[in-house]
């Protein structure tokens, strides 16, 4: 990595990725990424399962009923877990961890996609709850999301700097007539 500007420039949601395997030093790696996370209070309300099993993954692949397909299709996935007995707000805590995890995998010129599970469904089941029965998960434990990991079968081009919102930053209180901060 040349900075950290460089590469929440150059992150992108990957979908598509080879079979080439995730050596176990960087599986390490990000994992690790995932447990120097912030959490409140230092609560560590996090936990995280990892998944190479083709079968396993090919299950969580259909574990909503959109936009989860591309589990199939990756290397590792993380499911990204919060403990709800330990904190209420247990969804930040893992969102942060979530995000660390894919500028880590992104560090090591691998793809990630974030695949949302809390308050998706499965037909007329949570999707929270067939993860929940899939992999053991006990109940105080929410399912927030899934990241799908891989090298990339796909090169997207970086962020166009010149295409952000401005517009949506609002400088000592909210403003609709706002002029952008920046151009």
């Amino acid at each position: 990595m040349e900075n950290f500007e460089s590469l929440i420039i150059s992150r992108r949601s990957t979908r598509k990725f080879t079979e080439q395997q995730i050596s176990a030093g960087e599986v390490h790696k990000i994992l690790q990424s995932a447990l120097l996370a912030p959490t409140s209070k230092n609560s560590k309300s996090w936990e995280f399962i990892a998944v190479e099993n083709k079968d396993m993954l090919k299950q969580l692949s259909v574990s909503k009923d959109s936009g989860g397909a591309f589990l199939e299709g990756c290397t590792l996935a993380v499911i990204v877990l919060g403990d709800k007995s330990v904190t209420d707000i247990w969804v930040e805590d893992a969102s942060i961890a979530a995000t660390y995890m894919q500028l880590q995998a992104e560090d090591l010129g691998i793809g990630s996609c974030w695949c949302h599970i809390r308050n998706r469904s499965l037909g007329e089941m949570s999707s929270e709850q067939y993860i929940r029965d899939l992999l053991n998960i006990p109940d105080n434990f929410g399912v927030l999301c899934i990241i799908g990991l891989g090298y990339k079968d796909q090169e997207r081009k970086p962020n166009d700097l010149s295409k952000l919102t401005w517009e949506k930053v609002h400088i000592s209180g909210f403003q609709a007539d706002d002029k952008p901060l920046m151009a």
